[in-house]
């Protein structure tokens, strides 16, 4: 379902089923397809069927990518009908993990917003941005609604300003400022009969829904390939012409980190990381009806790996293990500029 596709227009249920079906053709992409599913079954008010389906993703014999995220997902939704001891136990023990991917903190937070926690929420929102963005000069584009929803969550609460949110307000692009968007009287003019205040009301949705609609049209991260070292033994043997391409698995490594910096040092963002495996490669060579030793699908490989939610953030947040697979730290590893 393309992000731009009115809900109401989506057979959310009939969607569901058919990512699941998806998830079994294509295991590689199971997680990904059936946190998909989930939600879609939760637009459609199956609350239990997309808990299931969080819990077969849990109970999976495979390790998952985005553990926190998956337990996350499953106590906003619990708590949505009526499981609130055990979201809260859920909640508690991803506060305990301190992932360091922002997306989990993010959803734990706002469930807790959303149910007048917001002391608790505030607290949750702080200790994210503690750990994710301590001594960092740039904080990453995915940790920006950590700040914003704390800056939210604060202003709420009535408290002044602290340089998180000067931060958040540093980071904020809408043409309306997020005093004016996080206004607990906002609310208030919505059931005013002054047409002034109705118009500034509609001029600061419409603000916050330009904001909305620039995070769904980011673009894919420009994604660069990466082989672990027994894929792309196992790549190698099969298409020996590659060899071109991939002299060693040492300098493929030592390649991806120094192209995505000499990325950034131009100025590219949102840059990624995909991680190609033999089986998944040769699949998509027979499907553009070519060859897997044609290396021109290589840079058409990633870039769909990408398209398919696949590509990892670059850099890695601080302290978060390398991308390599080592597992060393990033600025211990890939990361150590010396």
């Amino acid at each position: 379902m393309r992000p731009d596709t009115p809900a109401e227009n989506v057979d959310h249920t009939a969607e569901a089923a058919r990512l699941e079906r998806t998830a079994g053709l294509y295991p590689e992409d199971a997680e990904h397809l059936l946190v998909q599913a989930a939600a879609h079954l939760e637009l459609a008010g199956d609350r239990p069927a997309a808990t299931a389906l969080y819990d077969r993703l849990l109970s999976s014999a495979a390790s998952l990518e985005n553990l926190h995220l998956v337990r996350a997902l499953k106590a906003s939704n619990l708590w949505e009908y009526g499981h609130e001891a055990e979201a809260r136990a859920i909640i508690d023990g991803v506060r305990a993990a301190s992932p360091r991917d922002p997306a989990p903190w993010v959803i734990v937070a706002e469930s807790l917003e959303s149910h007048d926690e917001l002391e608790s929420a505030q607290e949750t929102f702080t200790q994210a941005a503690t750990l994710l963005l301590t001594d960092v000069a740039e904080p990453p584009y995915a940790t920006h609604p950590v700040l914003f929803g704390r800056h939210r969550v604060r202003r709420m609460l009535g408290a002044a300003h602290d340089d998180w949110d000067l931060l958040a307000d540093t980071l904020h692009s809408s043409p309306v400022s997020l005093d004016e968007l996080h206004d607990p009287k906002r609310v208030w003019s919505l059931g005013s009969d002054n047409p002034d205040e109705l118009q500034a009301e509609i001029s600061r949705l419409r603000a916050e829904l330009g904001t909305y609609r620039q995070a769904l049209s980011r673009p894919f991260p420009v994604a660069v390939l990466h082989w672990p070292a027994e894929e792309l033994t196992e790549l190698l043997a099969a298409y020996p012409s590659l060899e071109s391409e991939y002299p060693s698995h040492e300098e493929h490594l030592a390649t991806i980190e120094a192209s995505l910096r000499e990325l950034a040092a131009s100025g590219t963002p949102n840059l990624g990381i995909v991680t190609g495996t033999v089986p998944s490669y040769e699949a998509f060579a027979a499907s553009e009806a070519s060859s897997p030793a044609d290396a021109t699908l290589l840079p058409q490989y990633a870039t769909t790996l990408a398209a398919r939610g696949l590509a990892v953030a670059w850099p890695p947040q601080r302290g978060a293990g390398c991308w390599c697979g080592s597992g060393r730290v990033y600025g211990e590893c890939h990361g150590n500029s010396a």
